[in-house]
């Protein structure tokens, strides 16, 4: 038996397996921390060797999905393993963006159950002169929402967002973002409407302020939003101005955020661009 070469991804070997058995080869596969691949008869090693060059050229050439139609094995040793929840939001978010999360589900569970006059009484913006001093309310408004949409919607492009940022460019870059868009944002709401608001999109704009234009500008962008998104987010924004979108929203919030998110891009992908 001659090992011949071993894969990361167990699925890319598999397809070189099953196209080398439609050209009268036989090769094995064992698992281990790799996919390794072994040849029983070596009198074929330098036949198999010459077309591993050239499927490693190109492993999604269709010859070798049609070999793998052709030939695939149901038992071939190729699992497809569950993935659960909480893996895929760890492979996604890190620390601050699962914690947010959390820290949003069980702000909106205590609304529910006690009542959102309560909650907001400690968390909202400083209402009145005497609770000027306590800092936290200038940030905590971003973790109250008021119904199961507002929180999904703002959850979800947290984690798909936030998640990137962080995972990308670190949680000390996604701190940042949160607590100046959550501020900003902030202000510019209670400047329109008063106190009485709350959400996550603020800083889930920001993020995607941020995200679009770094992809656009960064020379090797490490994190990017498609065009047609952000072109989206831009007409959602304007017509929630003109108060077409049918619901209550914080539009001064979320004007603000992308504002502060394209800001904080321009100035990073500067100097991005002077260290390269």
């Amino acid at each position: 038996m001659l090992m011949i070469t071993s894969f990361a991804n167990p699925r890319v070997a598999q397809a070189f397996v099953d196209y080398m058995q439609t050209q009268g080869v036989i090769l094995t596969i064992q698992h281990h921390e790799q996919t390794d691949i072994w040849l029983a008869d070596e009198s074929q090693a330098e036949r198999v060797r010459s077309e591993l060059a050239r499927f490693l050229e190109n492993p999604a050439d269709p010859r070798y999905l049609a070999a793998s139609w052709q030939s695939g094995q149901t038992d071939s040793g190729l699992h497809y393993r569950r993935f659960p929840l909480s893996a895929a939001l760890r492979e996604r978010g890190g620390p601050l963006t699962i914690a947010i999360s959390v820290l949003c589900i069980i702000v909106f569970l205590l609304m529910n159950v006690m009542g959102d006059e309560v909650v907001m009484a400690w968390l909202a913006w400083p209402w009145d002169e005497s609770l000027r001093f306590e800092a936290w309310r200038y940030f905590t408004h971003a973790i109250m929402h008021f119904s199961l949409l507002h929180i999904l919607f703002n959850l979800f492009w947290w984690w798909y967002l936030g998640g990137a940022v962080e995972k990308r460019l670190g949680s000390g870059k996604l701190v940042v973002i949160t607590l100046i868009s959550a501020l900003l944002s902030g202000f510019v709401q209670h400047q329109l409407t008063g106190p009485w608001f709350g959400g996550l999109s603020g800083v889930v704009y920001a993020l995607i302020g941020y995200v679009w234009l770094r992809g656009i500008r960064d020379p090797e962008p490490k994190v990017a939003l498609p065009n047609g998104l952000f072109i989206f987010t831009v007409l959602l924004m304007v017509a929630e101005w003109f108060g077409l979108t049918g619901f209550a929203i914080a539009s001064g919030a979320h004007t603000a955020g992308i504002v502060i998110g394209l800001a904080m891009a321009l100035v990073d992908s500067q100097n991005v661009r002077k260290r390269t």
